[in-house]
């Protein structure tokens, strides 16, 4: 058994609107439905849901509308505007999860409410992480042509990796299926997690340190695959890499949605 943490706290700026709730399922499903339905395939028995307090009724809302969540699941809000000093832009993902340590006891995995990772891609990742220890992690790695759109070009966390052993993440820009400058089964993040609990305390350390920099910023982020990045260097921890044949979907603008549905249906 395990937690999934569902980071939907993000603004949507790109997209305009609260993409964590858009209906991309051919039933009006969110891209988060599906990940609590996937996780709790995989053996997920709690959800925590890491939200701004703006949206938190909508996104209740949601689910009371689809009938409510499963009866087995033990399920959380955390507000992540309530954690850290206030301010209109989230902290980023390394916050988000923090701001969720109070609600995490066991091992948990952690996963973005707009992106679409596959049944396979949870349950791997849920064999992956028994008898994980404290210092180790666990990143799902997809194939880099498995996340590319048709058209246009995206931003990756291209992985090094040496045998199931993550060494490095480089963000590398402009990626686009015109552009052979990686393999296609280059293995790239997509931001599908697993941690102890023993990682939280890491995270504590580490935005303390951020906020001494970044206190009086209205845009810094404290991003995870940076707090990880940072974890690793120090050699405090281990991330191994299980990887997916699913193929990833996700929204970035308004014109990605028809793309995501239709692909979405085809299955």
């Amino acid at each position: 058994m395990f937690t999934l943490v569902v980071m939907a706290a993000g603004l949507g700026s790109r997209f305009g609107g609260t993409k964590q709730l858009a209906q991309v399922g051919p039933n009006g499903e969110a891209f988060l439905d599906f990940a609590i339905a996937d996780a709790r395939g995989a053996g997920a028995d709690r959800v925590v849901l890491i939200v701004r307090s703006d949206i938190e009724a909508d996104v209740r809302q949601h689910f009371a509308a689809r009938g409510g969540l499963p009866s087995d699941l033990d399920v959380a809000y955390v507000r992540q505007d309530e954690h850290g000093p206030p301010r209109p832009k989230p902290w980023g993902t390394a916050h988000a999860v923090l701001s969720a340590a109070e609600a995490v006891s066991g091992p948990f995995m952690v996963c973005n409410a707009d992106d679409y990772y596959g049944p396979t891609a949870y349950a791997a990742l849920a064999r992956a992480i028994h008898g994980m220890a404290d210092n180790e992690a666990w990143l799902c790695g997809y194939h880099l042509d498995h996340t590319l759109p048709a058209e246009g070009t995206v931003t990756r966390g291209v992985c090094q990796v040496d045998g199931d052993r993550l060494t490095g993440i480089v963000e590398r820009e402009g990626i686009s299926r015109a552009d052979h400058t990686f393999p296609e089964d280059t293995l790239v993040s997509m931001n599908l997690w697993a941690f102890s609990p023993a990682f939280l305390y890491a995270l504590q350390a580490g935005f303390t340190r951020f906020l001494k920099q970044h206190q009086d910023s209205p845009t810094a982020e404290y991003l995870l695959p940076n707090a990880v990045a940072a974890q690793m260097a120090k050699g405090a921890l281990t991330i191994r890499v299980v990887t997916t044949e699913e193929t990833w979907i996700g929204v970035t603008n308004p014109d990605d949605l028809q793309v995501a549905r239709a692909t979405l249906k085809s299955r």
